[in-house]
Order: structure tokens, then sequence, then C-alpha cells
């Protein structure tokens, strides 16, 4: 699971970037990385809970 997490963040920001430089799909991009820092998030929040 660990590194699932981190596959999908790393498409995302190279997805983000492309769509920095091209700013064609500039607000589909956005909306992927809300969504890849969500799952950071709650992956975060998922390691800190199972390690107590």
């Amino acid at each position: 699971m660990y590194s699932l997490f981190w596959i999908i963040a790393i498409i995302l920001i190279i997805l983000f970037l492309l769509g920095l430089v091209s700013h064609f799909l500039g607000g589909l991009i956005y909306i992927l990385l809300v969504i890849a820092l969500i799952f950071l998030i709650i992956w975060l929040v998922q390691r800190v809970r199972f390690k107590k």
C-alpha cells in the first residue's frame, strides 16, 4: 500500500508539471493534485494510527 500511494503521487506531480507547461489540461491537473493530496493525508493518518 505504501508504494501505491507514492506511485500515484509521483504520477500526479508529473501531470501537474505538464499542466503548468502546456495549460491545456490545467483545471483537470489541479483536481488530480487535490485528489493526490487527499490520498496522502489519508495514508499519513492511517500510518500514524497503526503505529500506536
